[in-house]
């Protein structure tokens, strides 16, 4: 066991907030320029996600929780898979959010219409 005053020590050396400034100021210009790309993308997509549910008469109360399906999917296609690997991952995404009390259906519609991503060929 480590003695509990040395895992303090450990600790305070790990969250040296200057130190975690030093790294943060380093990569923030990076940083900056990842969100300055991603979100144009993300807003983009969300607005197509809310098409596809006004389109299916979706009710605003519901909206928020599709605008989650659809940020997990966005988060999916953004890996680096795709084909029958991605329609799995999908259609578990949408098991999870049907067991949740969504409309299959419309979680179907944002998958194929906003992502393009089919359904799996195998159950």
């Amino acid at each position: 066991m480590i003695d509990p005053a040395k895992r303090i020590a450990n600790w305070n050396v790990g969250y040296n907030t200057e130190r975690i400034k030093a790294k943060v100021d380093e990569k923030r210009p990076a940083m900056l320029a990842n969100v300055t790309a991603v979100y144009p993308l993300i807003t983009a997509m969300e607005l197509q996600v809310k098409q596809v549910c006004d389109g299916a008469g979706v009710t605003v109360i519901e909206i928020p929780f599709y605008l989650n399906f659809g940020r997990e999917m966005w988060a999916l296609s953004r890996k680096e898979i795709s084909g029958e690997t991605l329609a799995i991952e999908a259609a578990t995404l949408i098991a999870k959010w049907v067991a949740r009390g969504l409309t299959q259906s419309v979680l179907q519609s944002i998958r194929t219409d906003v992502f393009n991503v089919v359904a799996p060929s195998a159950p």
